[in-house]
């Protein structure tokens, strides 16, 4: 829970139950993993083609019973490229 309270602001990749993924600003959560999501897209895999689709859908309150896996934000690189 610590995570997803340092991930509040940022965007987050989250997996549901049927495949399905939004992406999106975390705005808030409870405990029983309710998301809201701001700036939101569902983005879809056809499985025949492999192409993804992503369909705009702004602000979506998620159940936590359908949520699988929330990915926080990578954390940035404090090293330097030579």
């Amino acid at each position: 829970m610590e995570l997803l309270q340092k991930s509040i602001g940022s965007q987050v990749l989250v997996e549901l139950k049927g495949r399905r993924k939004l992406r999106g600003r975390l705005r808030g959560y409870d405990q029983h993993l309710n998301l809201i999501l701001e700036d939101a897209d569902e983005i879809e895999l056809n499985a025949e083609t492999g192409e993804e689709t992503v369909e705009q859908i702004n602000t979506v309150i998620v159940r936590g019973d359908n949520v699988v896996i929330v990915s926080p934000p990578p954390k940035s690189s404090n090293k330097e490229e030579s």
